[in-house]
Formats: structure tokens, sequence, C-alpha cells
């Protein structure tokens, strides 16, 4: 485990021993702890970026700014770590100041833009990518074009940032099963179906693809499970997918039968599952 302030301490010392051997300088001295210390926040702040409770980060890089306002870094740390505490609309108003900057780059606009459609300020999204000059070609970028034109109902504007986005990118995954999700809500089921197939090449794992692509096949009327990777609980849970569409459509029988399955399949007790069957045979009842 390292331990930055004895790290910093006895490279201080060795730069100090160094300094007496040299000729060094007191200020030449505090100028290369100074240096050692800024590497260390460096690591501290991309650490405070990928892990631990994301409130905390926020706190983290607030009083680092407090200590060292203007600091443009700090501000991106925190703006993404007030995008991962679920506060995007926090998150746009300090992207917002670092676009405005002296150091504000494109990738910030595009950063700022993601914060925008989070917080669901749309037409800011769309004004801001607007600003990003069209040779700015990163997957983030069209990303968001694409959830931007699908929100206008662009349909071909958002297909053809979809397929872009996809190919810039190795993984995938995600942009697909967005894809995947907008050709679903303009009911191009066996497009939409396609499309969550191939997300799941990318990751097996992904199970808002597995439920989206129960989803769309139950929109056809396909109410067995696709031949995907799964485990006993996701099973179960797709089942209970499958039996709420199914009834939906009006195929009530089918549906019940499917939560019958779900709650089988389930290793522990399916209370939502249980549910739903009850209600449903009260009604039939009744």
């Amino acid at each position: 485990m390292r331990h930055p302030a004895l790290l910093v301490l006895c490279l201080a010392g060795t730069t100090a021993l160094a300094a007496c051997n040299k000729g060094m300088s007191d200020a030449e001295v505090q100028r290369a702890v100074k240096d050692v210390n800024v590497i260390d926040e460096s690591n501290l702040n991309d650490i405070m970026l990928t892990v631990g409770d994301p409130n905390q980060a926020v706190a983290y890089f607030q009083n680092s700014l407090q200590k060292d306002p203007g600091r443009v870094d700090l501000m991106r740390g925190l703006a993404k770590s007030l995008v991962r505490a679920q506060k995007p609309l926090e998150a746009a108003k300090v992207w917002e100041t670092v676009v405005a900057s002296a150091e504000g780059t494109n990738d910030d606009k595009v950063m700022l833009a993601d914060a925008q459609i989070r917080a669901n300020l749309w037409d800011k999204a769309k004004a801001t990518l607007s600003s990003v000059p069209p040779t700015h070609e990163t997957y983030d970028r069209y990303r968001l074009e694409a959830m931007v034109a699908d929100a206008d109902k662009n349909w071909k504007k958002a297909d053809s940032f979809y397929e872009i986005a996809a190919g810039l990118t190795a993984k995938p995954a995600g942009v697909l099963n967005n894809w995947g999700f907008s050709k679903l809500t303009r009911k191009d089921y066996t497009g939409a179906e396609k499309l969550f197939q191939q997300a799941l090449t990318y990751e097996p794992g992904l199970f808002t693809a597995k439920n989206n692509l129960v989803l769309s096949r139950a929109a056809q009327r396909k109410y067995d499970l696709p031949v995907v990777e799964m485990t006993q609980t996701e099973r179960a849970e797709l089942l209970y997918t499958l039996a709420l569409a199914a009834i939906k459509n009006g195929d009530v029988s089918v549906g019940k039968g499917l939560l019958q399955q779900a709650i089988d399949t389930h290793p522990q007790y399916f209370e939502a599952a249980s549910r739903s069957l009850a209600a449903l045979d009260a009604n039939v009842a009744g």
C-alpha cells in the first residue's frame, strides 16, 4: 500500500541531501518537493474519479477548489463526480464554467452536453453539440448526437449517428442497446431484436439488453426465451418480463403460464411475480 506523505518526505530528504552535495538553493529544493506533491495529487484525483462513494469524490473536489480556486482540472473532476452522484444539473453548471474558461476544450463541450441530457435539458444539449466543430469526431460526441436526434424523432439522422458511434469504440454494447431501444420505440421490433442480440455478442452480461431483447420478441408474440447467457435469477426475471408483455398483448393465459414459470424458476421467493399472479387470479375469479 502506498503512503504518499511518507514518500514525499523520503523524496524531500533525498532532494535536500542532493542539494547539500550539489549546491542546490532552498528555492530549488522546495520546487522539487512541490513537483512530487503535484504528481501525488494527480494520482489521488484519478482515484477519486473511479473508485469510492461519488459523494465523497464531490466533497473532495469541492474542498480542493476552495483551497485552489480556478483550477480547471479540479473543476472537471468535480463535474464528473457530480454526474456519478446523480446530480447532472449541478454538473452542467460546472461544465459551463469549464467550457467558458481559457482551458475549455471540445471534449469539455461534449461532457457538458452529456450532463445536459442527463438533466433533461435537450434543447441546451442540442445547442452545445452544435457548437462542437464537425472535425471533432469522437464516440461520445456521436453517441450524444444520436440521442438528441432520437429526441427530435429524426430517425434517419439518429441511425446514422448510432452507426458512427458504434464504429468508434471497442465496446459498442451500450450504444447498440440504445440504438435497439430507439428501434423498439419506433415499433421496428425485428430491427430492435437484431441490435440487442448484437449488443450481447460484445457484452453477454448486459442485463438491460437481455430484457430489451425479450421485449422486442414479445412485441412479435415470440414468448420463448432467446438463447443467450443468463443466470437462474435472470431467467426468472426475463420470464416475468415476457409474462407482463404477453398480458399487455392480450395473451392472458400465456402470461399466466409465464408468471408461474418465473415463480418456479427463481431461486428465492419472487414477490413481484407472485403478486402479479395473485392479482390476475383474483381478477379472473371476480
